[in-house]
């Protein structure tokens, strides 16, 4: 392939033009040349498409992150999850934009009647990036609040909220209306208030028999993910700066006996032009 004047440019300059781009990009000027190739591989380049604060995020591992390149370090991360806070929560990276994705595991949230262990069973599930999952045993009111500091989102940034869900050994019963909301607290003015987030209700279609049926309506709603577990859309939020606080999300039901959901915890990704 013909290069022309680009060609001539010493390595440092293509990579910092690459680094311009974005990570496909930067894959795609590998099959340039051997010269892009180089260029595009470079720490120059990947440097900047990880987040800035990202060696403070590798600190909060228990354990050491070995990479010996800046593109080695990225693909890992946007191809597993990261544990922190003594693997209450989840971090990784968005594989085409480079944007911090975080999950928060069940052991975060404010359970209502979560101390009884006739109602729930905080158990382990080998299908988990976390050692704890909550699992729903037998209970009338649900109501399971959560909240995230959005300082630690990328800034500029839409969001969409995930709840991530499973079912006890396949059946899950009296979950047929539950409301799932996200919104900002804003801790400056010591005020709730919402702020560019979708508050929605999520009408989940009556399964009283706790069988096959149940587990069919809650698996179409849902949409079933690469780990086997499913999730659910909470809502949307564009995080400015990280400056407007925490945000709150909440999933609750109060009619009918409820059993068999098990909750593995709520998950930030930043939203594709497609959703």
């Amino acid at each position: 392939m013909r290069m022309g004047w680009l060609g001539e440019l010493p390595e440092d300059c293509i990579s910092n033009i690459i680094s311009r781009t974005s990570p496909r990009d930067a894959c795609r000027a590998c099959s340039i040349s051997l010269g892009f190739k180089s260029a595009a591989d470079s720490d120059i380049v990947w440097e900047q498409f990880l987040p800035t604060d990202y060696p403070e995020i590798l600190s909060g591992s228990a354990a050491p992150v070995v990479f010996s390149t800046k593109k080695e370090l990225y693909i890992r991360l946007s191809h597993s999850h990261l544990p922190l806070d003594g693997g209450k929560m989840s971090f990784s990276l968005d594989k085409e934009s480079g944007k911090k994705c975080y999950m928060v595991g069940a052991r975060q949230f404010a359970i209502e009647t979560r101390d009884n262990p006739q109602l729930w069973n905080c158990t382990s599930s080998p299908d988990s990036r976390f050692s704890e999952v909550a699992e729903l045993l037998n209970i009338w009111r649900l109501n399971i609040l959560g909240k995230f500091d959005t300082r630690l989102l990328s800034q500029k940034t839409t969001y969409v909220a995930y709840f991530i869900f499973t079912f006890s050994k396949g059946t899950i019963h009296g979950c047929n209306s539950a409301r799932m909301s996200i919104r900002y607290l804003n801790k400056r003015e010591n005020v709730t208030y919402k702020a560019a987030v979708n508050t929605i209700t999520t009408r989940i279609p009556t399964c009283r028999s706790g069988h096959r049926s149940g587990h069919q309506s809650l698996h179409r709603l849902g949409r079933r993910r690469k780990d086997g577990w499913m999730e659910i859309e909470m809502g949307q939020f564009f995080n400015n700066y990280g400056d407007d606080g925490e945000v709150e999300m909440r999933f609750s039901g109060f009619q009918f006996e409820k059993f068999g959901l098990i909750v593995e915890g709520i998950e930030f990704r930043p939203k594709h032009d497609a959703q």
